[in-house]
């Protein structure tokens, strides 16, 4: 693992797991979105990492005009790196989930290294009344869906938005096996290094949230990668910033905001992702380390530079 005393910080506003009626805080237009990434990076966030909602029922949208809706503003008041989603949702096409990325061209775009239940179907039992029509199915259904990435859709993502715009990836790893597979794709020369690895934990269908297995995950990163890669982690839920503060301990990085975990505290509801980014800057800081800024975070991994994005 490459090492710094710079940690970066990403930022996740809104993702595809969350729905309107489980927070009043979640955002879901364009002008939401904007506002929580561009208060997210004054609180200390480096990196973006974005997803688009449709502006009428909140729903995950992979399409390129709701990104468009406030990609542009967030780079006119921000030097934010923007990192677009690949993943979109598990109910997407891959064409559909590359619409973003392909008219963005950003400098990071997420690729999830496998497929994998992604079972978040406990959600609805906390939900007292939804929304929108759409939500309670989406959201129990999710325990017979699989987020699908077979090695020939990771083969085209890298193709199609890596090598065709200069986009470089967060490889989001939710088990061990996912390492192997990003080495598979090194070894073939399709990717190149430095390797932003995000360690993903506590999503049922992946590895657990089990302090254990972030050392194990970095264990085996270090046996394929050696000092080709940028570790960062979170978990998802009540372990976010616990696994946050392990990463940082560890020399790694991390990440927080509403698409990986509503709260702030046991029971309370975080009333904005800059409230999140502000509780892990504190706890990195406190740990003598230093919060990378975007102009630093893009030297460590080598991006093309917010100059050369679609927007």
């Amino acid at each position: 693992m490459r090492k710094s005393n710079k940690v970066i910080i990403t930022c996740a506003p809104t993702g595809s797991i969350h729905t309107p009626s489980m927070s009043p805080y979640l955002p879901i237009t364009a002008d939401e979105i904007a506002t929580a990434a561009i208060e997210a990076a004054e609180a200390g966030a480096a990196i973006l990492h974005l997803h688009a909602r449709n502006p009428a029922d909140g729903s995950p949208s992979p399409r390129a005009e709701d990104f468009m809706a406030f990609l542009p503003r967030i780079r006119q008041a921000s030097d934010a790196v923007i990192n677009i989603s690949t993943g979109g949702s598990s109910t997407m096409t891959l064409d559909a989930r590359l619409e973003g990325a392909i008219a963005a061209r950003p400098e990071i775009a997420s690729l999830n290294m496998g497929p994998l239940i992604f079972d978040f179907s406990a959600a609805a039992g906390r939900v007292e009344r939804w929304q929108h029509a759409w939500e309670r199915d989406y959201v129990e259904t999710s325990r017979g869906r699989i987020m699908y990435n077979s090695n020939d859709y990771i083969e085209r993502i890298m193709v199609d938005v890596g090598q065709a715009f200069g986009t470089r990836f967060e490889y989001e790893c939710y088990d061990i096996g996912h390492l192997y597979t990003l080495a598979h794709f090194a070894d073939r020369g399709l990717v190149k290094p430095p390797f932003l690895i995000q360690a993903i934990f506590g999503i049922l269908g992946g590895i657990g949230a089990d302090p254990r297995n972030l050392a194990h995950m970095v264990t085996i990163a270090d046996s394929l990668f050696g000092d080709d890669y940028i570790f960062s982690a979170f978990a998802a839920g009540r372990h976010q910033l616990a696994f946050c503060t392990q990463s940082a301990l560890m020399g790694g990085n991390v990440r927080v905001g509403l698409e990986d975990s509503l709260y702030i505290d046991k029971g309370e509801l975080a009333r904005s992702n800059a409230e999140q980014v502000s509780r892990i800057r504190m706890l990195v800081e406190g740990l003598g380390r230093e919060v990378a800024t975007p102009a630093e975070a893009r030297d460590m991994l080598g991006l093309k530079g917010g100059d050369q994005v679609g927007f």
